[in-house]
């Protein structure tokens, strides 16, 4: 047997944004997954004030519409070999495109960059690393508004990452999930 860091196969990370005071489902969402999920991230705009009870819990970025300056604007979670940046997305104008964003997501080295702002959920893989918007869990926006909110849960393990969106009532959205096979190793 070889000595070195033992790491899980698996971990599972919810990610929500834009509940903009929404604090009950927040707390739903923690109560619903707590043993279930590995790390809760919040991408901004929670209309909270950094020392909620939530946020001992939630790793969390302030939006544009957070005004307590304790919050930072964004953060690096370092967790089971790999680099997840949080940001909310306005100082990077992600309303006009992912350029910027991309950009300081490289600067980070991250292999997962999540972030709000638009209200509208979308994933893709760029350069390695995932880009992740899980939508407003309160006020949605675009093609998916109908859903009346959603939130994320991206699976990870040494081969692959697989996202799922999930409505308020914790349902899936079927249509709406991705799978990627991971090429770097840790």
């Amino acid at each position: 047997m070889g000595g070195g860091k033992i790491t899980k196969n698996e971990f599972k990370m919810l990610v929500v944004s834009d509940s903009h005071g929404d604090r009950k489902i927040l707390e739903n969402l923690l109560n619903h997954y707590q043993k279930k999920i590995d790390l809760f991230i919040h991408c901004g705009d929670s209309e909270l004030p950094e020392t909620d009870k939530l946020f001992e819990t939630y790793q969390v970025v302030a939006g544009n519409c957070d005004y307590d300056s304790a919050f930072k604007s964004d953060q690096l979670i370092l967790y089971e070999n790999e680099r997840i940046w949080i940001t909310h997305g306005h100082h990077y104008q992600v309303n006009f495109g992912l350029e910027r964003l991309a950009l300081a997501a490289r600067q980070q080295r991250a292999d997962f960059c999540f972030f709000g702002h638009t209200h509208q959920l979308g994933f893709e893989m760029h350069n390695n690393c995932l880009f992740l918007n899980p939508g407003s869990i309160s006020l949605p926006r675009g093609n998916y508004a109908n859903l009346g909110g959603t939130y994320a849960i991206v699976t990870v393990n040494p081969q692959a990452i697989g996202i799922q969106y999930y409505k308020r009532n914790f349902q899936p959205v079927t249509e709406l999930r991705g799978h990627f096979k991971k090429f770097r190793e840790k």
